[in-house]
């Protein structure tokens, strides 16, 4: 099976527009085949980034939107929050939707074609993500754990991940080192922040 990670030269383009409203402010983004929720907006997305906007300290500083797929996460925050965001993916389709989403919103920012943070040097305030489950869990947490080595002292760690996904182990694991919470559960999604210590 190929999955939203995997870069399939082969696969047919077929651009669809998907449309986002929070508040007064309307985002559109192209999608197309070959990309995580290529027909919607995600639930945890959704989820994760209305929960941020509500209960997050920070709103300002540096901004990552780690594994970005067609830049829901980073372009929404950057255009309702105007700050600072790099954004980044595996997927070379992604990052291509993430350009060509970051133009037509008129918002600029840093893309990366990365695995992880194999091409990342730079470190951030924030890092916020709906990471890629089905990569398993010894790689999901290695890219939890890499995204707290590029956060800055106090910086904080966003993301969503479903209960039956392993949350609570990886809750475990996060907060031998760093403070870690739940700030948000809804429909066996939680949200979660880590504060770098």
């Amino acid at each position: 099976m190929d999955h939203y990670f995997t870069n399939n030269e082969q696969l047919k383009s077929e651009i669809r527009y998907i449309n986002y409203s929070y508040g007064d402010i309307k985002i559109t983004f192209a999608s197309d085949n070959g990309v995580f929720s290529k027909d919607k907006i995600d639930y945890g997305s959704k989820f994760l980034v209305e929960t941020f906007l509500k209960k997050a300290d920070i709103k300002n500083g540096s901004f990552l939107d780690l594994g970005c797929g067609y830049g829901f996460i980073g372009i929404t925050l950057a255009k309702i929050l105007d700050v600072q965001i790099s954004m980044s993916d595996i997927n070379k389709r992604a990052v291509h939707l993430t350009k060509i989403n970051l133009k037509d919103n008129n918002i600029k920012a840093q893309v990366y074609l990365s695995d992880g943070f194999t091409d990342i040097n730079d470190i951030f305030d924030i890092i916020i993500t709906n990471p890629p489950i089905r990569v398993g869990k010894n790689i999901l947490l290695r890219l939890l754990l890499d995204s707290v080595s590029h956060l800055k002292n106090n910086g904080e760690l966003w993301f969503v991940i479903r209960k039956d996904q392993g949350a609570k182990s990886i809750i475990n694991i996060l907060e031998e080192e760093h403070k870690c919470e739940i700030v948000a559960k809804s429909k066996g999604f939680y949200i979660i922040r880590l504060i770098k210590s």
